[in-house]
């Protein structure tokens, strides 16, 4: 009887709660079943632990004094009295990595990289790393690579590895517990689907260790004020592997893109919460790495000397910056019953109403034809400033006529022939005068009173009739 009530006054420990959450719509689930009950996708729950809101509490003051020493109790300020003079930052030391920063790293963020495989996620940052290490001290975590395949990458690329500490762990209690020992204020982890958490049964790279590996390590960047880059794979259709809350932990998401074969590459700022969406970064991979590209608009124009049929320069714009992109069409006769059109760069939606506007209002038709249009460099064009290049260079291509000798256009297309002004007109026009263009095609709206810009002359267009009369 003795026996038995000593074992019965032993408190068995408690089980920890377990959540299946979709990564899809990102909804909890109490069990796993094969289809989410809200969205509808299939195998798409993963197993995530919930911690007790006792347990969270009891182990909050023991995490920040170990990263932050003692930290006073949180207290209601009212926004007013809030210091805004602006964030510390500090420079990459690669201007075009800075630019899509939005002038450089902020203490305390947390920046994803995303990108194809290969395609230089790991060399950028080494390189970052490297001229940063100088002057704050770095942490480069590596998940896939031993640290002599990260020595002897640094080597190749003739890079200063001094004062650059470098750590082969996937455990996040243990990059956490060596980062408070060496007190980094530049943390890389490569990659992030790699980690994983003890506090986990799931697998690394499952939607579960992803999601609680970068949520820890988010809360290590605000408490300490280290800045934090991680590296996520992507997946067949573009998108970075993980749930997508991870997007959303995140201060600023940049992707890596690149055409195959090509050596040029673009990074893009999709989400910042310190400067501007869209930002454009060009770098060109060589022996060394990755050189800045300091005229991205040199790249991505025709080194033909004379004109061509079925090309038309526009100037469009990606963050801060105007960039001369050349939009090439080819018209051809189709031998089928349902032409085909085939846009590379642009939505294959809007070259579809974009053809039938040139139809119904400036009375050219293909519907007998094959059109094809494509964006020279790999870029890709979302805003509407694409519009009347591309049916200019859908035009030339079907009369078999050039455009003119250093002509350039821009507007949005409305669906009743319409001409219309796109933002930033003015900065457009001077960085196509800058290159020596002659001429301009662009809205009425965004035109300048006298006509004319830098020595180049600006046609004013309000219909699309006026823009194919004028184009020639």
């Amino acid at each position: 009887m003795s026996t038995f009530s000593a074992k019965s006054s032993v408190k068995p420990a408690a089980k920890a709660k377990v959540a299946y959450v979709c990564s899809e719509c990102g909804s909890d689930h109490n069990k796993w079943q094969g289809q989410c009950a809200d969205c509808g996708e299939w195998n798409t729950l993963s197993e995530f632990v919930i911690e007790s809101a006792a347990s969270m509490k009891a182990a909050a003051p023991a995490r920040r004094s170990g990263w932050a020493g003692k930290v006073d109790p949180p207290k209601v300020t009212a926004l007013k009295d809030v210091s805004h003079s602006g964030e510390s930052r500090v420079s990459t030391g690669i201007g075009e990595l800075d630019r899509v920063l939005g002038g450089g790293m902020v203490a305390g963020s947390v920046v994803l990289v995303g990108g194809d495989p290969g395609i230089g996620k790991s060399t950028l940052l080494l390189q970052a790393v490297s001229k940063m290490a100088a002057s704050l001290p770095a942490l480069y975590v590596t998940g896939e690579e031993s640290l002599a395949q990260v020595a002897a990458r640094g080597a190749r690329l003739g890079l200063s590895l001094e004062g650059v500490n470098a750590l082969a762990e996937t455990g996040v209690e243990r990059i956490l517990e060596q980062a408070v020992k060496t007190q980094p204020r530049l943390v890389v982890a490569d990659s992030i689907q790699t980690l994983w958490t003890e506090s986990l049964t799931a697998a690394p790279g499952s939607v579960s260790q992803v999601r609680e590996s970068a949520a820890r390590l988010v809360r290590y960047a605000k408490e300490t004020g280290t800045a934090v880059f991680l590296v996520g794979h992507v997946t067949k259709e573009g998108g970075i592997a993980g749930p997508r809350v991870l997007e959303h932990m995140v201060d600023a998401v940049l992707y890596f893109e690149g055409e195959s074969g090509s050596r040029f590459r673009v990074l893009r700022a999709f989400k910042n919460r310190f400067g501007a969406v869209n930002e454009l970064g060009v770098f060109a991979m060589g022996d060394k790495g990755l050189r800045e590209v300091s005229n991205p608009s040199a790249i991505f124009l025709s080194g033909s000397n004379s004109p061509q049929p079925g090309s038309c320069v526009m100037v469009t714009r990606e963050g801060t910056r105007p960039l001369l992109v050349e939009v090439q069409a080819l018209v051809d006769a189709s031998p089928l019953s349902n032409p085909r059109r085939v846009a590379v760069g642009m939505e294959g939606n809007r070259l579809a109403m974009l053809l039938a506007v040139l139809h119904r209002h400036a009375g050219v038709g293909v519907g007998d034809q094959d059109v094809f249009v494509n964006i020279v460099g790999g870029i890709r064009v979302q805003e509407t400033a694409a519009d009347l290049p591309v049916l200019l260079a859908v035009l030339s291509s079907l009369r078999d006529r050039p455009l003119g000798e250093q002509t350039i256009a821009f507007g949005e297309v409305g669906l009743s022939g319409e001409i219309r002004p796109v933002p930033n007109g003015e900065d457009r026009l001077k960085e196509a005068a800058t290159h020596g263009f002659q001429r301009a095609i662009v809205p009425k709206g965004n035109a300048p009173k006298s006509g004319r810009i830098g020595g180049m002359q600006v046609i004013a267009v309000e219909r699309l009739s006026e823009a194919v009369e004028a184009a020639g």
